[in-house]
């Protein structure tokens, strides 16, 4: 059984959230603006990483 976050690791935790939620935010936008097919699809890819950790962490919470 995992034991209890301590307010410290909480705080940790939901600044990760936020970092990872605005990383996906800044490479939709890249890839929203960018013109090269490989480059928009890079952008792509890393903002869907970067939504995999967000829920990965909002689901360690639950």
């Amino acid at each position: 059984m995992m034991s209890e976050l301590t307010l410290r690791e909480l705080n940790y935790m939901e600044e990760q959230i936020n970092r990872e939620q605005l990383m996906v935010k800044k490479f939709r936008m890249y890839a929203d603006y960018c013109t090269d097919p490989q480059l928009k699809q890079k952008c792509e890819e890393i903002a869907s990483k970067h939504q995999d950790h967000y829920l990965r962490l909002i689901n360690h919470l639950n």
